[in-house]
């Protein structure tokens, strides 16, 4: 399969779907598809038209299995390399995207999949899915992000998903904060691009600024005191800014620019 079909690229008005395609090997990880995604990514940031981006799969029972197993028992090598659309890929999987990313996962997501989904900003999933990091049963440990998954639940949840290897259910996932919102299994994509839609309507400059706040402070609470008063300069003197309080004294929607 070509590095072209390993990723299927729709648009949704301001929205781009970004869609894992190897339903053969149920979406598996390769170099290919990381850097196919990488580069969907980099696209859609540098795009002004795109405010959001949907991360979903091919198929109904599989988001993302993590990482080809047979490819890598062949010898093919994981490393990102040097390679533009990679190094995006790891950008992203370590929360350095700057556009919105709402995850939909269409089914289970594991190991790099269970990644590729906290490294999205908010998740809606299919009520069938399982999710987990089964890496320490193979030999291996959670290196794409998992390692960092206490940032995003509570620590004796991510000590335990991590340590058993054991995945857990849509209802238990959405219990200790795994995934936003579970809903029926044909309805994922559709409850993603609704989601996807209202966070596309708000300022980009804003969206952005937030996103980075909000994650830089779970890490480094001195950069991201230190980004805040940057960013706030920034965003609070764009057009954008004043845009948005002219609307509203208009009572219309505001035509953001991002500038």
């Amino acid at each position: 399969m070509s590095d072209e079909n390993v990723l299927i690229r729709e648009r949704s008005g301001n929205v781009l779907v970004a869609r894992l395609n190897r339903p053969g090997a149920r979406n598996a990880l390769t170099p290919e598809l990381m850097a196919a995604l990488g580069r969907a990514l980099l696209d859609a940031e540098s795009d002004p038209d795109i405010r959001a981006v949907v991360l979903t799969g091919s198929g109904d029972r599989v988001f993302c299995p993590g990482m080809d197993l047979r490819a890598f028992a062949n010898g093919t090598q994981m490393g990102l390399g040097d390679d533009p659309g990679r190094a995006a890929y790891q950008r992203f999987t370590g929360g350095g995207s700057t556009i919105p990313v709402v995850g939909a996962a269409n089914g289970s997501a594991l190991g790099g999949g269970m990644e590729l989904l906290l490294a999205c900003d908010v998740v809606v999933a299919s009520e069938t899915a399982k999710f987990g990091f089964p890496e320490v049963k193979r030999g291996l440990f959670p290196a794409g992000g998992g390692a960092a998954l206490g940032t995003r639940i509570p620590l004796a949840h991510a000590l335990e998903l991590v340590l058993t290897g054991d995945p857990v259910d849509a209802r238990r996932a959405h219990e200790i904060g795994l995934v936003n919102t579970v809903v029926g299994a044909d309805h994922v994509l559709s409850a993603a691009l609704e989601l996807a839609g209202r966070i596309a309507a708000n300022a980009p400059l804003g969206l952005s600024a937030v996103k980075e706040l909000v994650r830089t402070t779970l890490t480094d609470p001195d950069r991201a005191a230190a980004r805040e008063r940057e960013l706030q300069r920034s965003v609070f003197g764009s057009e954008d800014a004043k845009e948005g309080a002219t609307a509203f004294m208009e009572k219309r929607a505001p035509v953001w620019r991002g500038c």
